[in-house]
């Protein structure tokens, strides 16, 4: 979570959100798109046989949406997204497109999937650009 509040902590603009797009889908082409998210990783092994690891890390995919959520309302701030937009829905398409495109890489160990599912949350954000 260091590292996404360091790239998601301060953008206000969709270039900042492409920036952050970029450097996910560079990182996991790394690693041929091996691996996944390692969040989501813990909460698919977890989160029917703990609890308390499945609340933490419930609460750990929250604070990732309202870092995204947070970004979008400072552009909406500043007129850059529409006012009728809502953050927190587009936040959880797009957290949820990130971490359906983090299983189908990893399990194609090819991070084209990921890519094309971000881009199209990114294009539907995009509709709401003012």
């Amino acid at each position: 979570m260091t590292r996404e509040t360091q790239r998601l902590g301060r953008f206000s603009s969709f270039s900042g959100l492409v920036r952050w797009r970029n450097a996910l889908i560079q990182a996991n082409a790394l690693q041929n798109g091996a691996y996944g998210c390692a969040l989501g990783s813990m909460a698919n092994e977890l989160s029917d046989q703990d609890e308390q690891a499945r609340t933490l890390l419930a609460d750990l995919f929250k604070t990732w949406e309202e870092l995204i959520a947070a970004g979008l309302e400072r552009m909406q701030a500043k007129g850059a997204l529409k006012p009728d937009a809502d953050p927190e829905q587009l936040a959880i398409g797009l957290m949820a497109a990130l971490q359906g495109g983090y299983l189908l890489a990893n399990t194609a160990h090819d991070v084209r999937p990921m890519e094309i599912a971000i881009d199209q949350a990114l294009e539907h954000l995009k509709s709401y650009l003012a």
